[in-house]
């Protein structure tokens, strides 16, 4: 055979393995963000109190999901809202490194006829699913066929090279163990996965085509490329996205300083943990690259473990915080569309964002009262501005939701989305009603010079009072993500409906009077009274979707 020949068969069989096997884990990585992300979320947020439980669980996380950028994610995500700090994403991170291991070993299982059982079944089992959530756990599968199909057409495609010189001639050039990392680093910053590095070493590896020690180089260099993707992802982002890519690039490239110049020592190791750990025998040699992986990782997170303080200050540091615009009012603030990536956390960063348009509509409902009663035209035009905030923030919030949308979704994430927006949709709503019906009853007040009394004013202002309460249950249900407020708003409808009553009855009387605009004065203030019993009534509503979006979620913790 030519060389030519060789090399056009060399390029498409590894260029199109590499294809499929990039291809199968991303759908096994979508499909496992869709069915365990939720999952996976609740742990990232329970378990980073300590060092050793984040590095736990960003050792669990990224190896259960199969992709440390999802778990970058997620951790900013956390930082952004302010549940977590950069010191606790340092060990996360480092627990990451160690949970993308999983995937070498895997891989030096060797188990590439399997390939064809695995899309088979994967693809029937999404073919015929019933449920979204079979129909991912097939896609999971699906992807899995894939990634050992891949590997199979990369490995025959290898199988000339072993007697084809311009490539046992560049083999040999990688003795060097600084030009092997830096080939590692270089291809894989070009495929942006260390996974497929590290599946075409383990390929190359198994068909004899290259040496542990040179193998174990490019591993190494495999580890800082893999950051690039992570640091040019979060060029023009928020600081905690470049603060976290830096803690990655950080740690890794110190590790593999601190490991480069002995490659011999930890092929030696690994051979000592290998089943065919003797010098010349190729065929451990798979297992043993995923070892000297996994051992890499694992050595690097206990050292650099006790560090992670000075870590978190030092890019501090690096990337300071600054003072930045404040977000006006009507302009998202938690709709990061990285978060897309992964919708549990795009659904959770709708709730904070629905959070704030709860809060624009109470500074609103507070003003409005004592302004439309007793304020002047100028009061009445600044409550009806505040509605616009309103406005333009459900409208960022509906366009966040249509994108999420765009994505398979499992049912309990479909649900919340659909309740998230139904409470976003009954705010605006609300904040509507205050706007037009409060804001057009006060103007009939002014332009028919109705007085309203002080003993009506305060009748007036308990209702209000109770309809603000009724606010704060609903917003503090949905920032704790619990039931028990918006169960106490569902009860308070007999004891509002008694200061209804009570004012319908106050009203009652003040008809006996002998003042002659009496009849308008009744029609406003029974209007103003009503438009606060329908917005009652609205945050009822609310209260009631937030038990059925949230009495899941505490199920669910209690198990």
């Amino acid at each position: 055979m030519t060389n030519d020949l060789i090399q056009l068969d060399l390029a498409i069989g590894l260029i199109g393995g590499l294809a499929i096997f990039l291809f199968g884990m991303e759908i096994m990585t979508r499909a496992l963000k869709l069915v365990a992300g939720n999952s996976l979320k609740n742990m990232l947020a329970r378990m980073t109190q300590n060092r050793f439980t984040g590095l736990l669980a960003g050792a669990g996380v990224t190896a259960l999901i199969q992709s440390s950028s999802v778990t970058t994610v997620l951790l900013v995500g956390f930082i952004s809202a302010g549940l977590m700090t950069t010191l606790q994403a340092v060990p996360v991170i480092i627990g990451a490194n160690i949970g993308t291991t999983v995937t070498a070993q895997i891989l030096a299982f060797r188990i590439e006829a399997l390939a064809l059982p695995l899309l088979s079944l994967g693809f029937f089992t999404s073919l015929l699913a019933r449920t979204k959530s079979s129909h991912e756990y097939g896609r999971i599968l699906l992807g899995l066929g894939l990634i050992f199909f891949g590997m199979a057409i990369m490995s025959e495609a290898m199988q000339p090279l072993r007697n084809y010189k311009p490539f046992i001639d560049f083999m040999l050039s990688l003795d060097n163990v600084l030009l092997a990392a830096l080939v590692g680093a270089v291809f894989t910053a070009l495929v942006q996965s260390s996974s497929a590095t590290t599946g075409i070493l383990i390929v190359m590896a198994g068909q004899g085509l290259i040496a542990l020690e040179p193998a174990v180089a490019l591993v190494l260099g495999a580890n800082i490329g893999t950051c690039v993707t992570a640091l040019l992802a979060s060029v023009g982002h928020e600081r905690e996205a470049v603060r976290t890519a830096l803690v990655h690039t950080l740690f890794n490239v110190a590790g593999v300083l601190l490991w480069v110049g002995l490659v011999d020592e930890l092929a030696m190791v690994a051979r000592a943990l290998s089943s065919s750990g003797t010098q010349g025998d190729t065929s451990g040699v798979p297992r043993q690259l995923a070892n000297v992986h996994t051992l890499f990782n694992l050595c690097n997170a206990f050292l650099f473990l006790p560090f992670a303080n000075q870590l978190a200050r030092l890019v501090r540091f690096m990337v300071p915080d600054k003072a930045e615009a404040p977000v006006t009012a009507g302009q998202p603030k938690h709709l990061n569309p990285e978060f897309l990536e992964v919708p549990a956390l795009a659904i959770d960063a709708v709730r904070l964002e629905t959070v704030r348009l709860a809060q624009l509509l109470r500074e609103m409902l507070t003003a409005a009262v004592p302004a439309l009663t007793t304020g002047s035209p100028l009061d009445v035009d600044q409550v009806h501005v505040m509605d616009r905030p309103i406005d333009l923030l459900h409208r960022e919030i509906v366009s966040y939701i249509r994108r999420i949308s765009l994505r398979r979704l499992p049912p309990a994430q479909s649900a919340a989305m659909l309740n998230l927006i139904k409470i976003g949709n009954d705010i605006e709503h609300a904040g509507d009603l205050i706007a037009t019906g409060l804001a057009t009853s006060a103007r009939k007040r002014m332009d028919e010079g109705v007085i309203i009394s002080p003993p009506t004013a305060k009748a007036i202002a308990q209702v209000h009072e109770d309809v603000v309460a009724a606010l704060d249950g609903i917003l503090d249900a949905l920032e704790q993500e619990t039931t028990d407020t918006a169960a106490e708003v569902r009860a308070r409808k007999e004891d509002f409906q008694s200061r209804i009553d009570a004012f319908a009855a106050h009203e009652m009387a003040r008809l006996r009077t002998d003042d002659p605009n009496r009849m308008q004065t009744y029609a406003r203030e029974v209007e103003l009274v009503e438009t606060l019993n329908d917005i009652f009534k609205i945050f009822r509503r609310i209260a009631l979707t937030e038990l059925d979006l949230f009495r899941a979620k505490e199920q669910k913790e209690a198990l």
